[in-house]
């Protein structure tokens, strides 16, 4: 027991640490051009620019509804949940698992090496992986009540813009995560994943809920874009469905399991869902919503 509570320590202390270290500059043996928390603002600023300059929905403020609070969860989700609790919970999960599988006398969970492939072919393989097992697990947010709750504060958004990427309970972190890390692990992909893969997600995903008419042109049934993905944001949905366009970064998913569906235009459809003109407005009611009693079904 005490090996955990020194690993909830180190994980608070080290990661104060990276977190200091990122937002002063200071390399930690990482060069520059890694630095998530500048990255995160870079590219956040870059897009919500072009957002500015060539805005699909050309009557809406630069500074949108919620746009304030989105912001708010961009920070927190990308920094300030790992502060407070992520970083040590998941170095806890880490180690109770793999003293799990020594009780098997399994002490390496690597099936396949990949970590000796070439870093291109690395990078594909995570990044299509990593988007396969995401598609999944988003199609599991919409179809699962329990996890719909907490999926809601994402698609409580009825304004969309860049920010509005990173607007979502901090237990869909857990989630993604815990689901990801098996099949990632076991193919030599450790938790620390590469920051390319990580930057290129975050792109796609800001460009994605941005206010842009974007759409690839054949390329779209490959890649998500904008003009898909307000279309599962859609207060509306086809009778029958639980969702629509679950992709995160790749469209191509969707268009596979026939769960694409993108009738027209959209760029002045309702966005939300059934009664969320009623949902918490604020931060902690949002995150504290879906643990009330009463509202699972």
């Amino acid at each position: 027991m005490e090996d955990y509570f020194e690993i909830i320590k180190n994980s608070y202390i080290g990661y104060w640490n990276y977190l200091k270290n990122e937002m002063c500059m200071h390399s930690s043996g990482q060069p520059w051009y890694k630095n998530y928390f500048y990255a995160l603002i870079l590219l956040s600023l870059l897009t919500w620019v072009i957002e500015i300059l060539f805005p699909w929905r050309k009557n809406q403020n630069i500074f949108r509804k919620d746009f304030f609070l989105d912001a708010f969860y961009m920070f927190f989700n990308f920094f300030l949940f790992s502060l407070i609790a992520y970083n040590a919970l998941s170095n806890v999960f880490v180690e109770l698992f793999n003293n799990g599988l020594a009780i098997f006398g399994i002490t390496n969970l690597v099936a396949l090496e990949l970590s000796q492939l070439p870093w291109w072919s690395q990078f594909l393989i995570q990044f299509i992986l990593a988007d396969f097992i995401q598609w999944n697990v988003h199609r599991m947010l919409h179809r699962f009540p329990v996890l719909w709750e907490f999926h809601k504060v994402h698609h409580s958004v009825e304004q969309m813009g860049f920010a509005a990427h990173l607007r979502f309970h901090f237990m869909e972190t857990i989630i993604y995560k815990s689901i990801q890390y098996l099949p990632l692990a076991m193919l030599g992909f450790g938790i620390k994943d590469f920051f390319i893969v990580h930057m290129i997600a975050l792109l796609i995903g800001h460009i994605n809920h941005a206010n842009l008419k974007i759409s690839y042109g054949p390329l779209k049934y490959i890649l998500n874009n904008p003009v898909m993905h307000i279309w599962h944001h859609a207060k509306i949905l086809p009778a029958g469905t639980y969702g629509v366009n679950y992709g995160i970064s790749l469209s191509i998913w969707d268009y596979l399991f026939k769960t694409a569906y993108i009738p027209s235009d959209g760029r002045d459809i309702a966005l939300g869902f059934e009664d969320s003109e009623n949902y918490p407005s604020g931060f902690i009611s949002q995150i504290v919503k879906p643990f009330k009693q009463g509202d699972h079904v």
